[in-house]
Formats: structure tokens, sequence, C-alpha cells
């Protein structure tokens, strides 16, 4: 099959470029065809004619250059610095001679690229090797530094990795006629977890050819897994490839028990998706172990993941099984989750799911995506789907905790805001900062806590995925939101114990968002007793999570101290719910979502939300518009061709 595709690259490469481009090797790296050429001024004048090649061979294409024509590190890398301004400031420049790139790393790496991409195309002809840009991270990041520290280490491994996943898509088709006989198509969608519930999301889907699982979550409030044990599954290395829409724990939390149970196949997401995952993934182990639990994986499953990812950007499309294509759209939920669109046959069917999504602007990114080429089913989510469930502006919401905020700080008062590092904290700190800069509010010291500013930096180095305006700013304007003086990061205990005991108002933000353990706890149990200090909530609390049963009004917090006694601390402290901040979008925007969908789906799936809100939800989405709409269980299988 492999001597046939490369027959057919061969030609569709002669058919674009005629005898003028001689390609030296061809080699196939996942959903990618890789192509090294000594003529790589072809390529750059020409890259029109790349994109005219992927569209014949259906592939997506990577060009590289041949080893001979690369100059030596040293010499190229004197002529980048000679050719490239000052004002990009460079940071470090580095060499994978394997693979025939040169990373720059700059604070502007525009002025690198030049207008209309002269200069990097000038020094791509020059130097024989293959620039690639990236941004000097303007915040520190220990787990992207980390993740790209493994990533070179593993990299001949990881191609041989990327070898196997090339050879496995372009396998024969089962189904394809012979023998006289031709084998009906079939797609069929599984709920193995987060149907008629919130948390564990699983979608296992399945075609004669495929095996797909979208989402591996786990269920923080309640412990669940989801249901991995099903023969539809098993055995686990049977599956194709993994997809993971967002990096919450409850979407992504359990993908490294696929690996400790033996998976090796891919792991597609966006590039965000990978680095925020891996840190919600290593603190998901910290928090068991430090509440004497038996962590359900470890790193090393972390670095086998990630070893196996497969990262890809918005709007790219790729071949994952050899029927099903994938494509990602912005979600606007959190940073780098996606709408999942996946193509299967040849134009059979296209089916898209949602993650959570915002279908609303937001402080932090654009409405989620619901425009596509072809959609026959929509699997989305529906835990704001109740006839109540409606929620304030973002502007209403920006006024609210404002005005908390405002009231607490002229009683003397602190402020203690439990919060999800992943999306509401970074927002909540645009509210600050707007706030702070049209004069509403005075400048105050916003403490950062728990994996807070980690989460933050991942913002601050990923400014393509946030919004028109976010981008414009940081981007165009060098006005990073994320940087000013008044965010400071809570160190280490020492430095949390001085902000306790301080009198003077201060804000915290600190995880985990219910309540359930974490940074939170301490300041909570130092505070709730004094009436002058305010909790607010900005996110969801899930049933039966600390959170949920202080929002609902409980007069004592009973806990276990470090010396192993019972205490009881009586709960005086102003407890707020402040809505408007979820990354969920609430009933009316799940409608819209639907009512501006190009082009309508012939059927809706629902699923991330309480029984009663999907039902609801169904009903409504059903008589307005006139599709069939499916609530399915657990272990609910439904068949979509």
């Amino acid at each position: 099959m492999m001597d046939n595709l490369i027959s057919s690259v061969r030609s569709a490469i002669k058919e674009v470029f005629g005898d003028g481009w001689e390609v030296t090797k061809i080699d196939f790296e996942g959903p990618f065809v890789v192509l090294y050429t000594k003529n790589m001024e072809l390529v750059a004048n020409q890259p029109e004619l790349i994109k005219m090649l992927a569209m014949k061979i259906h592939r997506r294409v990577v060009i590289r250059p041949d080893p001979e024509i690369m100059m030596p590190e040293d010499d190229a890398k004197e002529l980048i610095y000679s050719k490239v301004p000052k004002s990009a400031e460079i940071t470090d420049i580095y060499f994978f001679k394997d693979d025939g790139e040169v990373v720059i790393e700059a604070k502007n790496p525009l002025e690198v690229r030049g207008e209309n991409d002269k200069l990097i195309n000038e020094i791509k002809k020059n130097i024989g090797w293959l620039p690639v840009l990236h941004r000097t991270p303007p915040l520190k990041s220990k787990i992207v530094d980390d993740i790209n520290a493994l990533l070179r280490l593993v990299r001949e491994e990881r191609k041989k990795f990327l070898n196997d996943v090339a050879k496995r898509i372009s396998r024969p088709r089962l189904s394809e006629e012979g023998e006289g006989m031709k084998r009906e198509r079939i797609l069929r969608l599984t709920a193995l977890g987060g149907y008629q519930e919130v948390g564990r999301s699983a979608h296992l889907l399945m075609s004669n050819e495929s095996k797909v699982l979208i989402e591996c979550g786990y269920d923080v409030g309640n412990g669940a897994l989801p249901y991995l044990n099903m023969p539809e599954l098993l055995p686990i290395d049977s599956l194709d490839a993994v997809i993971i829409t967002h990096a919450h724990i409850d979407h992504s939390g359990i993908l490294p028990v696929l690996f400790k149970y033996n998976y090796d196949g891919p792991v597609y997401c966006t590039p965000p998706t990978r680095d925020m995952m891996t840190l919600l993934m290593l603190d998901f182990i910290k928090v068991n172990q430090n509440e004497g639990g038996k962590p359900l994986y470890n790193s090393e499953h972390i670095r086998k993941m990630l070893k196996n990812c497969i990262a890809i950007n918005y709007s790219e499309t790729t071949d994952i099984t050899p029927d099903m294509r994938l494509t990602f759209h912005n979600a606007g939920h959190i940073l780098g989750s996606s709408i999942t669109h996946i193509h299967y046959g040849d134009g059979e069917y296209n089916i898209v799911f949602t993650g959570d999504f915002k279908y609303e602007k937001t402080w932090l990114f654009n409405p989620a995506t619901n425009k596509f080429p072809r959609v026959e089913t929509l699997v989305m989510e529906s835990t704001y789907g109740g006839y109540k469930d409606i929620q304030p502006s973002r502007a209403d919401a920006s006024s609210m905790l404002t005005s908390i905020i405002k009231r607490t700080m002229e009683r003397k008062g602190h402020i203690l805001i439990p919060v999800f590092a992943v999306g509401r904290s970074q927002e909540t700190m645009l509210v600050f900062n707007d706030a702070i800069k049209n004069n509403e509010m005075e400048p105050i010291d916003v403490y950062l806590d728990g994996m807070i500013y980690e989460a933050t930096a991942l913002h601050a180095n990923y400014p393509e995925y946030l919004n028109s305006n976010l981008k414009v700013e940081i981007l165009k304007n060098n006005d990073n939101p994320f940087l000013k003086p008044y965010f400071k990061m809570v160190e280490n205990s020492a430095m949390r114990e001085k902000i306790i005991n301080d009198e003077s108002p201060s804000i915290v933000l600190a995880t985990s968002g219910m309540l359930n353990g974490g940074p939170v706890m301490e300041y909570f149990r130092n505070w709730c007793s004094d009436e002058k200090n305010t909790l607010v909530f900005v996110g969801y609390q899930a049933e039966n999570s600390m959170g949920r049963k202080i929002q609902r009004g409980i007069s004592e917090y009973a806990y276990m101290d470090k010396n192993g006694e019972h205490k009881t601390i009586p709960v005086k402290m102003a407890i707020e719910t402040c809505d408007g901040f979820s990354g969920h979008s609430d009933r009316n925007q799940l409608i819209n979502y639907v009512a501006k969908m190009e082009p309508k789906p012939r059927m809706i799936i629902l699923s991330h939300g309480d029984p009663h809100k999907s039902h609801e939800l169904a009903v409504t989405l059903r008589n307005k518009f006139n599709i069939e709409v499916k609530t399915p269980s657990n272990l609910e299988t439904v068949r979509l061709l």
C-alpha cells in the first residue's frame, strides 16, 4: 500500500511541477507527506504549487531540505543574525539536523518574516535549512519548556511512531468492493460517558474500518470513570486514534490510563490543549497524592501520551484513519478548545462534536464556529439547556463582580475567588484589568495561587488563539494584560501565609474551582469566619462538591487538620455567586448556535448535561427546527449511517 502511495505522490509531483523539481526522498509522518528536495528556492517562491499538490494527493505536505544543501550550523546562525533586523529581538536559534529545521525564537517574529515573507524566504534560500519561527514566551512556562525538552529527547522515537501512524492511516479499506461483494458502510456512535450527566465525557465513533475515541474524561465530583471496559472499545490497542476537544479533566483526565493499558496510537488535539492538559494531569496526580489516594496513572504515562500527541491547528484538515478526516475549529470555551468536525468516507457523512463551547464573544475568545462545509449529525453539550438557564451578559457579569469587590474593599475585607486554573482565572484577571484601567476600581494586589500563573503563561504564549481584540493588543500594540504588575504569583507556602495574615484588603484567585482541595482551602479556613470577607463563585459547582455545599449555605465547615484532629469553623463570610463567567453556552446561546448553523444538521445528539436539562433542550430544538434530537444514556449506541 505504501509503495502505491509513493508512486501516486511522485505522479502528482510531476503533474504539478513538471520536470523542474527534484524530490530526493519521500517519507510519511502521521498524516503528513514529507518531501526532501535540493531545490528549496522553487518551493519558497511558489507556495501555491505546494497547496495544489496537497489537494491532489489529499494529504498535508511538509517540505524539507536534502541534507546535502544545508549550510554548516555556525555559518547559518551567523547569516540569520546578519539578515534579521535587531528589532526582531532574536532570543535563541537552534537546529534539528534530521528534519532540516532551524528554530528562530524572537520577541517579534513578524520582523523575521519581513514584508510578504520576503526575508524568511531569502534566509531559507541562502542557508538551505527550513526556518521555523517561534515567539519568545512573554511569561516563562515550565510546562512548555519541559514538553519541548521531552519532544527533542524522543525525536527519533517519535519519527518511527509517526511513520507507523502513516502506515495505519494508509492501510487498505476493508469495506472496498471485492470478490463480487459490496460491503455495507456503517457508522455508529456509542456513549461511553458524559450522557445525561456532566463529567467523564467519552464518545466512541466506529465504522467498518475505524475506531476513534473522542474525549476520555474523569468525573471530578463523583470520582467516576468512563466505560472503558466495554467490548466495543476493547482491546484498547485496537483504537485507531483519540481526539481531545479541550484540556479540562472531565474531557481529558483519564487519557494517560489508555497508555497504561497498552494504547500506542495517536492523540489529536490543538497545541494549547496538549500543553494545558499536561499541566492539569500533573496537578491531578498531585491532588490525588495529597489526599492520600492512589493516582490512576503516573508521569511516565503522561510522557508516553505526549510522545504520541499530534498537534493540529484550527482549520487544518488531517487524515486520522483510512476513512475519517479531522478538522478543528474554535470552540470559544478555554484556550485551544475545539469544535471537532469529522468527515467520514468519500463524502458519505459528516459529524460535529462541540465539546464544551461558548457561542458569544468573551473577554478571551471569539464565538464558537458553526459554519461547516457539511454536517449530518451534531453532538452538542446541554450543560445549560434547562428552561431557566439564562446567564447574564459578560458586561453585566463584569459590573456585578466589580461591585462585589468594591463593597468588600470598603469594609476592609479579603476577596477569595475559587477558580479553575484555565479560563475563568484569566477572564477574571481581564475584568480586573479593565476595571482598574477605566478607573472603576482602585488598583489592588491580585494574587494567583495554584496553577493559575502557569496557565496564564500559556495564554500569554498562544495569543493567536485569543479573540481579535486581544490579539491586536498583544501582537501589535505590545500591551499584554496578563503582564500587569498587580497580578502576583504566590510562590510558596510562606508567601501564602503572609497574604492570609495581612490585614489590608486583597484579592486571591486560587484553585480548585469547586473547593475540592488545593490552596483555596487554606484561605477559606482562615477567612471564612470573618464577615468582612467575601467568597465569590464565578464557575460551575458540581453536585457533591464542597463549593456547591457552601453555595447552598452551610453554616459550618468541618475539616481535619494536619495533626489528624477534626475541627469545625463557622462560615460567616459573605457568599456571592457571580454568573455570566461560564465558558459554556447558556440556553439561548445553545438554541442560537443551531439556529445560525450552516448547514443545518439532520440529527442532533445531546450530551454533557443533567437529564432534565438535556430533555428540556431536546424538546425545544425538536419543535423549533423540526430536527431529530436524541438524548441517549451512557452505553447506548446510535447508528448514524
